[in-house]
């Protein structure tokens, strides 16, 4: 059986993108979630999300344990790049990873 190899536009001119949208999951009710540069609240402060944020986790990785609304963790959620929040904060249905790890 022969495997046909489709080319999108994108691909054609030498790119080629990533045409996914990131899950984005709530920041716990009532909260104005800390970010963070690093994956610790000793890390610095690089701004504050606002009450009813939801975020993309684009990575997770271990850190300074937190307990939050969701439970006690030492998972911090990457957001952005070189930005980080408490996954205790956030709302992701798990008490583990939900996606790969930062390297």
């Amino acid at each position: 059986m022969a495997v046909e190899e489709v080319q999108s536009e994108s691909e054609s001119f030498g790119e080629t993108y990533e045409e996914t949208t990131a899950k984005r999951y709530p920041v716990a009710p009532g909260v104005a979630l800390n970010v963070r540069s690093g994956p610790g609240t000793n890390y610095r402060l690089i701004k504050v999300l606002p009450i009813g944020a939801r975020v993309p986790i684009n990575c997770q990785k271990p850190g300074e344990r937190v307990s939050g609304p969701y439970g006690t963790s030492n998972i911090w959620d990457n957001i952005a790049n070189g930005q980080f929040v408490a996954d205790a904060y956030v709302n992701t249905g798990s008490d583990g990873y939900v996606t790969i790890r930062c390297s």
